[in-house]
């Protein structure tokens, strides 16, 4: 019988699903399958594509709610994308929005993982950093773990490869599994209180 009921929610947009990845497993399901925990694991994905961090921020409590329970170890992973900036949405209102969601959260005893959005084709690089940065310097002061992606895959040939081979705007396995990595080696296993895998 299982003694600790772990329910994490991710909210994010078509990246956090997956899209374009002929497996199906995206970064999340590959993050999961390298999750060694003896307790079972209730994980699930609440994409939206192309969602900014105002429809997120509107709605990841009543989705979420519907999966946590009272007594569960509730857990939030915010992976966020680069909607904003084709949207047209101002730094402050980005940083606002994830401030938002993050009080909401401990609020309600949530734990967060926050994952930044990595590059995509068709978006402006400096703009992207600076929204990466921006996120990394909200979560930060709440004390919340944060996934920098942007910086490292902004000139890693791997990833740039994968994209342009897919539809040219969606990675594809090895895309996901550099995503995967990099959640796996920034503090995802202590955040759940688990072992590093050896």
């Amino acid at each position: 019988m299982s003694e600790r009921d772990v329910r994490i929610c991710v909210v994010g947009d078509e990246l956090s699903a997956g899209m374009g990845d002929a497996r199906g497993l995206g970064w999340v399901g590959r993050v999961v399958a390298r999750t060694d925990s003896e307790d079972p694991l209730f994980v699930t994905s609440l994409a939206v594509p192309d969602e900014t961090s105002t429809a997120l921020s509107g709605r990841w409590e009543s989705e979420c709610q519907r999966r946590f329970a009272p007594g569960s170890d509730n857990r939030l992973v915010v992976a966020l994308g680069s909607a904003d900036l084709t949207a047209g949405l101002s730094l402050a209102r980005s940083r606002l929005n994830l401030a938002n969601v993050l009080d909401s959260a401990r609020s309600q005893q949530v734990e967060v993982f926050v994952v930044g959005p990595p590059p995509r084709p068709g978006v402006d690089g400096d703009a992207l950093g600076a929204l990466s940065d921006a996120y990394a310097d909200v979560s930060t002061r709440r004390q919340v773990r944060y996934v920098e992606t942007f910086a490292p895959l902004r000139t890693h040939d791997q990833w740039l490869a994968d994209v342009a081979a897919g539809d040219g705007v969606h990675p594809g396995q090895a895309g996901y599994g550099l995503l995967a990595w990099l959640v796996l080696h920034n503090g995802w296993h202590d955040w759940l209180g688990l072992p590093h895998p050896s």
